[in-house]
């Protein structure tokens, strides 16, 4: 064995144990908040107020696939989160994900009524 050798190969086991705590600890604190956002969303009350669209956008993921046994077999593929931004007479605004069928249909300017729950999207109403 070469010297000094057995110092660095007593800190690999360190590094690898201090990298799976983090990646676990990260794992459990999304699933925490994810958990905690649902359950307030629950315990909100279901709201229909009079709103305004003020703003649309996207949020495009791209993703990177291993695919089957050849290392250089890869599928790419992306997913579109849609949000639109609705204004209330007090002047508050409140971004909401919605769904991709609905998004087409609401027009920035648009007024009407909004059906919310915490932080659910439930349906817009547009005035006649």
């Amino acid at each position: 064995m070469f010297p000094g050798t057995g110092f660095m190969f007593g800190l690999v086991p360190i590094f690898v144990t201090i990298i799976f705590i983090v990646v676990i600890g990260s794992f459990i604190v999304i699933f925490i908040k994810g958990f905690a956002e649902w359950n307030r969303n629950n315990h909100s009350p279901l709201l229909t107020v009079p709103a305004r669209v003020v703003a649309k956008r996207t949020n495009v993921s791209h993703h990177t696939h291993h695919h089957g046994s050849d290392m250089g077999a890869y599928h790419h593929s992306s997913s579109t989160t849609y949000y639109v931004t609705f204004g209330f007479e007090s002047g508050d605004r409140l971004e909401l994900r919605v769904p991709h069928n609905e998004f087409g249909y609401l027009v920035e300017g648009d007024m009407g009524r909004l059906t919310f729950q915490g932080t659910r999207y439930k349906g817009f109403q547009r005035d006649i």
